[in-house]
């Protein structure tokens, strides 16, 4: 069976950052939403970057972008992938993933059983589906430690691929694995000592448990 890829999200630091990179990361995380207390600006995730160079794959987060927006950041973080984390519809991930020509990552948020099968629409727009816990109305689209019941998604049955987020940590990602099969698993908040401050022992922590699991 093929390793648990990992992402670390939110990243704002190079002490983060290096402590991804040492821990095997597969992913890095940039915030591109300015509400989010993790977002960066177009130098900082240049800079960024430019540390990172190849040693790991960099993943931009985006809620309903413009396509400014997108091309500005997607130049200055050397994004791999841009993750659309808003209310994009299928159609709005097909024409990003034609304009830019990266892979497309569709977060879906999940409270009910109902909203893992909306990944169905995503088949063929998107290249990958992240669930992640639905967050209360005018709340921040993810990021805020927010768990949904895994079991909803024995369920589905897509032909995309997909991972798991929402509250993940060092202490559960292990459970969250063995209870869903993710093969891919994205923390943020999980790995903070505060909001947008993210600890270099816990990003190694969450990495070694996942690699454990």
């Amino acid at each position: 069976m093929p390793a648990v890829q990992i992402k670390i999200c939110g990243l704002t630091t190079r002490a983060a950052l290096d402590a991804a990179i040492e821990a095997r990361a597969d992913y890095c995380g940039f915030v591109f939403y300015p509400p989010s207390p993790r977002t960066l600006g177009t130098a900082a995730a240049h800079e960024l970057a430019a540390h990172a160079g190849t040693r790991i794959g960099k993943v931009g987060l985006f809620v309903d972008p413009d396509d400014a927006l997108l091309a500005e950041s997607v130049a200055a973080g050397s994004l791999d992938v841009i993750q659309l984390h808003g209310s994009e519809s299928p159609a709005r991930a097909a024409d990003i993933r034609a304009r830019f020509g990266l892979p497309v990552w569709k977060a879906v948020a999940v409270a009910a059983a109902g909203d893992v099968a909306r990944a169905d629409a995503y088949g063929g727009a998107a290249d990958l589906v992240l669930f992640d816990a639905r967050t209360p109305r005018g709340a921040l689209p993810g990021g805020m430690g927010l768990k949904f019941d895994w079991s909803l998604l024995a369920a589905y049955r897509g032909t995309l691929p997909w991972g798991l987020a929402g509250g993940l940590a060092p202490g559960n990602v292990g459970a969250a694995i063995a209870a869903t099969g993710a093969r891919l698993v994205d923390t943020s908040s999980g790995v903070e000592s505060a909001p947008g401050a993210k600890d270099p022992d816990l990003v190694r922590a969450f990495c070694a448990a996942a690699r454990a699991a």
